[in-house]
Formats: structure tokens, C-alpha cells, sequence
């Protein structure tokens, strides 16, 4: 069931909630959340659709703030509510309202949504696109147990997740994380399987690929090992080797899809490794409303390694074409941060901050 409202208020949205769920016999009790979407309207559609999907998983009121200030000093000086309210079988599993917020009523999202959250119900905030540089200090991201942002959608991933780290706050997450779940938990369960000490590790990846930089910095952090990022075609990531005396542990997916874990005196394994929608994405956060201190400590671990002790750890920048004169000509290596490692020659020292191919 749909229900438009056009210039209206949080008061109305809510008796219009209550009259569409009488209306199609939908009940509020088992929504577990309710779930804030920050959004333009050319990704609203799209973030919509993952966060429905989800809902199937996770029944909860789905809030999309969809921000239209205007451009003339006239229209930003209006102010103007406007809602689409679904219940029933054009929402998932749960409730949905779509606000759009007109004029001066756009910097001020909180008052809208303050009054639509379910009551005794924690809050999560996802922003698809265009994240606040301090999701945590955000009106919307304040009300929050738990935000999501995307460091890929950025303009420049890798510093993004650079901005990522110097504002984490408990409850801060980012989907860049949540793609390489898959990829932590195979290599973990590897290593559980047959215990090796790693003595380096190679990550391949698309260039200014967020996950790959964050599953490099988890690999450095964890197993306090050197780990050197090679530039792949992709997609996405595409290898992962870990070097031990006995020999190579190697996840290699070419396709974005299948993987194959090869392991020292084992026989090689196809594993299942394909990459993930974005409704997936979601639902696994939705998971769990703890803070996530190991993507906390991999995130921070490029800047915090440095502070620590300059000494010991840097981070190496390789452009393209530095790596091209030293007769690489397909890929470009970069070093994450990593215990006692000397910079190669004719590459250079990057900020502490980023680390760049």
C-alpha cells in the first residue's frame, strides 16, 4: 500500500503509518530497527532496493531523508515536507517512508526523523553516497548505534578511508569492510587449518580499491608481517599470498567469482568467492549493533603504526609510472604499513595518512 503526502508533517507521516497498517493488516511488532537512509535522488532508488531486500532479513522501518535544498534563494529559503508512505508488499518485510526535504527544512533532517524512529528500537544511518567527514558528529549519525558509509563511492577512495580512521567512532563501519568478509574469513580458517607463521603477504587489487587497502592493513595488523600491494586489473580484488617456510598460501579469484586456496603439501580447493550485492552487504551489518573493534583496528592501523613509532613503520607511494621505470610494467607495489621494512629505491615516502599506488 502507498500513501502520498505532499506538504505535510512528521505528525501526519505517523498517522498515515498507522492508518496503512490497519489498511493492509501489517503490524509494528518483530521490526527490529529502524534503518536511516541519507540519499540524492539519483541513488535513491537503487538504496531503496538494497535496504527492502534486506528487510527481509532484518524487518524494520526504512527511512529515506532525500535532501532537496533548491537552487534559487527563493527555494532554499522554503521549507516543505513531502512523503511517500509504503506498508505491506511495497516495502519488504517492514515500512518504508520516503521524505523529501525542501529548502531550509534540508539542514535540519533531525527534527523530520526524530519524531518516525520506533520507539525502544536502535537506529542505524546509512549513507550510500557523500558521507559526512564526522559520521558520528552528524544530526542524523548522532542518533545512531550504528553508521554505514562507502568509502568507494568517494572521489578518492584510499584517502577516504584515510578520513575513515581519523574520524572513527564506535559504531562507525564502512562497506569497503563488509566486502571482505569472505575474504577474512577464508584465509583465517586457512591458517586455523594449518597453523603457519607468515613471514609476508602480497594483496592484488584494482587501483584505489578500498578493500583491497583495508584487507592489506588487516593482514599487516594481525599477523604483524609486511604486506606489499600489488596493482591488479581486478575486478576488485583479485589474489592473496601469504608466505611462510613451508610455502605459499594462496587465494587467487581472476573472475570476481570463484577462488582457488592453495595450500602447502594440500591439494588445490575451488572455493565459492563471489563478490556481493549490496543488499547482502547491508543485511550482514544489520547483523550486529556492537561496535566493530577489529575494523576500527585495521582502518586506524596505516596512521596509528606510524605515530607509535615512526622508526619502524612507513607507508611507500608507487605511482604508475615510478613503477614503470623500474621495469614494472603491468603492476605497481606499494608496502602497508609493516614492521622494519626499508623503502625500495625510486619510490617515495608518502603521508603518514594514505597509501597510494
Amino acid at each position: 500500500m502507498k500513501i502520498d503526502l505532499t506538504d505535510t508533517t512528521s505528525s501526519k507521516i505517523n498517522g498515515a503509518l498507522i492508518e496503512a497498517r490497519r489498511a493492509s493488516g501489517t503490524a509494528t511488532v518483530g521490526m527490529v530497527l529502524t534503518l536511516v537512509i541519507v540519499t540524492d535522488e539519483g541513488s535513491a532508488y537503487d538504496a531503496l532496493k538494497a535496504a527492502e531486500d534486506a528487510s527481509r532479513e532484518h524487518p524494520s522501518r526504512i527511512l529515506a531523508v532525500v535532501k532537496r535544498p533548491g537552487r534559487s534563494p527563493r527555494a532554499r529559503a522554503e521549507a516543505r515536507l513531502d512523503a511517500e508512505v509504503r506498508v505491506g508488499s511495497d516495502s519488504g518485510t517492514g515500512e518504508t517512508v520516503v521524505l523529501r526535504l525542501h529548502g531550509e527544512l534540508a539542514n535540519h533532517p533531525q527534527s523530520v526523523v526524530l519524531p518516525l524512529l520506533l520507539p525502544d528500537a536502535p537506529v542505524v544511518v546509512w549513507w550510500p553516497e557523500n558521507a559526512p567527514e564526522v559520521p558520528s558528529q552528524d544530526p542524523l549519525g548522532s542518533l545512531a548505534a550504528r553508521r554505514i558509509t562507502d568509502a568507494v563511492t568517494a572521489a578518492d577512495p584510499v584517502k577516504q578511508l584515510d578520513a575513515r580512521a581519523r574520524s572513527y567512532a564506535p559504531g562507525d563501519t564502512d562497506l569497503a569492510w563488509t566486502r571482505i568478509t569472505p575474504w577474512r574469513s577464508m584465509l583465517a580458517a586457512a591458517l586455523d587449518q594449518r597453523p603457519l607463521k607468515v613471514e609476508h603477504a602480497v594483496v592484488e587489487g584494482e587501483s584505489y580499491n578500498p578493500s583491497t587497502e583495508l584487507l592489506a592493513l588487516w593482514l599487516a595488523e594481525r599477523l604483524d608481517v609486511t604486506v606489499d600491494r600489488v596493482v591488479s586489473e581486478g575486478p576488485g580484488i583479485t589474489a592473496v599470498r601469504l608466505k611462510t617456510a613451508e610455502g605459499d598460501v594462496k587465494l587467487d579469484r581472476p573472475d570476481g567469482a570463484l577462488a582457488t586456496l592453495t595450500m602447502p603439501q594440500q591439494p588445490d580447493r575451488m572455493v565459492a568467492l563471489k563478490r556481493r550485492e549490496t543488499s547482502e552487504l547491508i543485511a550482514e551489518e544489520l547483523r550486529r549493533l556492537d561496535p566493530d573493534d577489529i575494523y576500527a583496528a585495521a582502518v586506524r592501523y596505516g596512521v596509528d603504526a606510524l605515530h607509535q613509532d615512526g622508526s619502524r613503520h612507513e607507508v611507500v607511494d608507487a605511482p604508475s609510472d615510478v613503477a614503470q621505470d623500474a621495469g614494472a610494467s603491468d603492476a605497481a607495489e606499494a608496502a602497508v604499513p609493516a614492521p622494519a621494512k626499508k623503502a625500495p629505491a625510486k619510490k617515495a615516502t608518502a603521508s603518514p595518512s594514505r597509501t597510494k599506488k
